[in-house]
């Protein structure tokens, strides 16, 4: 397999699979930062879309002006495109982690441009829940916490279809933040790919992304499905 790698697909080959800029570290890095910030960003998207649903009409604490607030902060954050995103919170991102390079820099535009792609998806699948469910548990005297319990266990499958959503856009956010030197398959195949006009090295790099691609909606539509029919 080595022998044939080295034969047809030679720029492959040279990238190697030890050391920086690898393919196994590239496969990592992407990993990385597609976990990471979909771990932060989702929690703060899972919540901000939560209380938009809590806080606004006909919300179990409906508030006007909290709604609003956390309306426009989801707006302006979703509307900003991710590379331009990356630009205007890199003082942030210093500020954070001490650098603005590398895949541990890029979690913090990546955890920023997620958390409003979830949020408005949260809201939207919380929004469309019977809301008779709802009302009995206030009925039944209920607390806050126990309706949000409900609101999360009724929506758990529709919450698991949009984070699979969330996850694939996020793979090609962090390919996007690879090709401007946060590391990753992204970055291979924009620098060691098409720039140097490697055609292999950019085929195998986006066939990396689309099989994890594939693997995270395989994964998404299994518990979808398994949990929908309970």
């Amino acid at each position: 397999m080595t022998e044939w790698i080295e034969t047809y697909l030679p720029n492959v080959y040279r990238i190697g699979w030890e050391g920086t800029n690898s393919w196994p570290d590239a496969i990592y890095a992407t990993l990385y930062m597609t976990s990471i910030s979909f771990v932060v960003g989702g929690l703060l998207g899972l919540i901000v879309g939560l209380f938009l649903v809590l806080t606004g009409p006909n919300g179990v604490i409906e508030n006007k002006v909290a709604f609003q607030i956390l309306d426009k902060i989801t707006s302006v954050f979703r509307a900003i495109p991710f590379i331009i995103l990356l630009a205007i919170i890199a003082p942030v991102t210093y500020w954070i982690v001490g650098t603005n390079l590398g895949m541990t820099a890029a979690l913090v535009p990546l955890s920023a441009a997620t958390f409003p792609f979830f949020a408005r998806q949260v809201q939207v699948v919380l929004a469309e829940l019977d809301q008779g469910v709802i009302e009995a548990a206030q009925a039944s005297g209920a607390t806050l916490w126990d309706i949000i319990k409900v609101y999360l266990s009724e929506g758990l499958p529709d919450l698991i279809r949009v984070s699979t959503v969330t996850l694939i856009s996020l793979v090609g956010e962090t390919a996007m933040a690879g090709a401007i030197g946060a590391g990753g398959l992204g970055y291979i195949a924009i620098y060691y790919g098409y720039n140097r006009s490697n055609t292999d090295v950019t085929l195998v790099a986006t066939l990396l992304i689309l099989i994890l691609i594939f693997l995270i909606q395989f994964i998404g539509d299994f518990l979808t499905n398994k949990l929908s029919h309970k």
